[in-house]
């Protein structure tokens, strides 16, 4: 059986954690922030883990990467 490719878009988002768990960035930070409360752009800093049913659907795309 030939080896499965890893979508270069997820590579290049995501991350595993030692746990097995999805890492990503946070979103809704990359414009229109003079309409964001300051609570929610402190909030979205840095990363985040995702939920199950997304975790399901990212490591589908890096089949490699567990």
């Amino acid at each position: 059986m030939p080896k499965l490719k890893t979508k270069s878009g997820a590579k290049k988002r995501f991350k595993v954690t030692a746990t097995g768990r999805v890492v990503a960035a946070q979103a809704g930070k990359r414009h229109g922030m003079i309409k964001r409360t300051n609570k929610f752009i402190r909030q979205a800093r840095g990363t985040t883990t995702l939920s199950a049913p997304d975790e399901r659907i990212v490591k589908s795309y890096m089949p490699y990467d567990r």
